[in-house]
């Protein structure tokens, strides 16, 4: 009995070890990490992160309702929902292959990359949904992966092959960012990105940004009075290792300084493309949005979770009447 005893006791310490391997093969924990004394009038010091809700497949495309809950896409489960901030309960919208990026537009409409249907679509709060854009000059999209709404208040979106169907031809021979306006005309505004992913516009409108998940970098356009881009450059770069993260969703807050989701966590940007510091997270974050009645708080889609973090900041939503 001892010596059944002696080896239980060892393979119980086995697994424990192991288990122990596995938490710290993980590593990961919030921590502020600054690199500059910028980086500390945006965020306080003690800033505590919070979980709104746990238990998700992959979470993508939050959008922060007054109505006090999110939207957020869950690409592995294949459906979007409405997480209520008070007590974290979900409740399904809509079940839809691999969505993505989510925003409101200017009429308060959902709007979703349906990576899937290769397409642009409306959702309607009783689940019902409409394609708004699904090809450009008669050729299916690729993947629609993230979208906002422009300062003209059309729809701006990327279109990777990130989450081409596994079997499907790519139609178009590169990987655009489009403008989709109120006709349903949709314009190609670049193709020069490999993986072109998250998007913002500068509060003044006058600059675009583009990450590109696969060169690990940020571009960054002048828009033009015609809503062309012109005199694309790399405003910084995200470099990491493999399993990292890599530059995906970004949101910007009124003064212009940028979050972008990237190796480690969410790294913060001033304007200037000066890295200010990280917001080190527990999950890998895919994407984020401003909520709260201020627009000062962070809310942040990472891999099986969706976060809250307070800053000193306040966000810039593209949707809302101006000045908010």
């Amino acid at each position: 009995m001892k010596r059944i005893s002696s080896v239980l006791t060892l393979v119980l310490l086995a697994v424990a070890f192991l288990s122990s391997l596995k938490a710290g093969a993980l590593g990961r924990r919030f921590e502020l990490l600054a690199e500059s004394s910028q980086f500390w009038k945006l965020l306080d010091r003690d800033a505590q992160l919070t979980t709104v809700a746990t238990g998700f497949g992959f979470t993508e495309g939050p959008v922060w309702d007054p109505s006090g809950f999110l939207y957020v896409s869950d690409e592995e489960i294949n459906k979007i929902f409405r997480v209520y901030l008070a007590d974290g309960r979900k409740e399904e919208v809509l079940s839809l292959g691999d969505p993505d990026g989510n925003t409101y537009d200017l009429e308060h409409h959902l709007l979703d990359c349906a990576s899937v249907l290769r397409a642009i679509i409306q959702v309607e709060s009783n689940g019902l949904y409409k394609i708004l854009a699904d090809r450009y000059q008669g050729k299916r999209f690729n993947s629609p992966n993230d979208v906002i709404i422009g300062p003209d208040g059309a729809i701006y979106f990327t279109d990777p092959t990130l989450d081409l169907v596994k079997g499907e031809k790519q139609e178009i021979p590169f990987q655009g960012v489009y403008r989709l306006d109120s006709n349903g005309e949709v314009r190609l505004l670049t193709r020069d990105l490999t993986q072109p992913n998250g998007l913002a516009f500068s509060p003044d409108g006058k600059r675009f940004y583009v990450d590109d998940s696969k060169e690990r970098n940020i571009r960054v356009y002048d828009r033009k009075p015609d809503g062309t881009l012109a005199n694309g450059r790399i405003f910084g770069a995200e470099p990491g290792g493999k399993g990292d993260g890599v530059p995906d969703g970004i949101k910007v807050d009124k003064d212009g300084n940028l979050y972008v989701t990237g190796p480690k966590g969410i790294w913060v940007w001033d304007p200037q493309g000066h890295h200010l510091g990280t917001i080190a997270m527990p999950e890998q974050p895919a994407n984020l949005a401003w909520g709260d009645t201020d627009y000062g708080t962070l809310y942040i889609t990472a891999t099986t979770s969706v976060y809250r973090l307070k800053t000193k900041a306040r966000g810039f939503v593209p949707y809302l009447p101006s000045p908010h």
